[in-house]
């Protein structure tokens, strides 16, 4: 993930600001709420957590990020199954968390359905595929370009992605299975250093997220050759989508969620979405997302919930395909 502004911290020195809000009592309405992310300080899945706790303080609701980093975000997604189920403790994370990672990790550490009550939506980020300046540019402008190149150049069949297991990973192997490429994955531990190789040409090919590219794309370092969206992304319009080259199936964004322990009443689930969709016309909290290349984007939790179920079972059969697993 991006290293990014810390920008909108919230200070736990704030007073009772979740008073009134959730209707619970008095014990409950000066508790500091906790907004459990699994990744470090500083990547988008962080800043996204932090800018909604920023919008929410602004409006009387104190919560502070927690971040409980490791196994891949699994860590702080587990450990939402046992805190208390009155709105004060929710967790941000990432939709792959539940629709790929059941198939990938032969040690599951939650229940994707059980374990978990969908809150909403806050953002989506359109994945991407880059080549480095590497690759010989007056060769490589389009797709088909490229499979044509490494079809000429085996050897530089390599691509890169933030993590294995990661639906950047899979998006990779389905481009292979498309193109009858035997495309090798280059699994690394975030998008950091991973775009760092990408622009020293040490891969030749990384797929990531829109935001990864937009610092570099008008510098020429690394040249975007397609997005995995429905329709080109705002963030770079000028490039083709991978169905306007031919790979409707290549298509993905991932999705950063919120959402509230098993058991959490209703009400509560209600009132917890309708503070997400409130946050999410806050001005500097949509400027802020702009910056980044993410999309604002909300549901109600039972379309939410839908939607995970629909990207689960979409995701199952590629998982199966590739034949990847990890045991932890």
């Amino acid at each position: 993930m991006n290293d990014v502004s810390r920008r909108g911290f919230v200070s736990t020195s704030l007073g009772t600001a979740l008073a009134g809000w959730l209707g619970s009592s008095q014990a409950q309405m000066e508790q500091t709420g906790k907004l459990l992310v699994g990744y470090p300080a500083g990547g988008s899945l962080d800043v996204t957590a932090r800018q909604l706790a920023e919008a929410w303080r602004k409006r009387g609701r104190l919560f502070i990020v927690d971040n409980r980093a490791g196994a891949g975000g699994r860590i702080a997604n587990s450990m939402l199954k046992k805190e208390r189920a009155d709105g004060n403790t929710l967790l941000v994370t990432h939709n792959s968390a539940l629709t790929i990672y059941p198939f990938v990790y032969k040690r599951q550490m939650y229940d994707v359905i059980a374990d978990f009550m969908p809150v909403s939506p806050i953002v989506s980020a359109t994945l991407a595929f880059a080549v480095s300046s590497a690759v010989p540019a007056e060769r490589v402008k389009t797709l088909d370009d490229y499979v044509s190149w490494v079809r000429a150049n085996p050897g530089a069949s390599s691509y890169a992605s933030p993590a294995a297991g990661s639906s950047a990973h899979l998006l990779g192997f389905q481009l292979s299975q498309s193109y009858s490429l035997n495309l090798q994955h280059v699994p690394y531990r975030g998008s950091a250093p991973a775009m760092q190789d990408l622009l020293g040409g040490q891969v030749p090919a990384y797929f990531g997220q829109v935001p990864d590219f937009i610092p570099y794309l008008q510098k020429g370092s690394i040249r975007v050759l397609g997005v995995a969206g429905e329709k080109r992304s705002r963030f770079m319009p000028g490039i083709p989508t991978f169905a306007e080259q031919g790979q409707p199936s290549l298509r993905h964004a991932e999705v950063y969620g919120v959402f509230a322990p098993p058991g959490t009443p209703d009400a509560t689930i209600k009132k917890l979405h309708s503070a997400v969709v409130e946050a999410s016309a806050d001005a500097q909290l949509r400027s802020a997302f702009d910056q980044l290349g993410l999309e604002v984007v909300t549901s109600t939790p039972s379309q939410y919930a839908a939607a995970l179920r629909q990207e689960r079972d979409s995701w199952e059969p590629v998982v199966r395909a590739s034949g990847f697993h990890l045991d932890d």
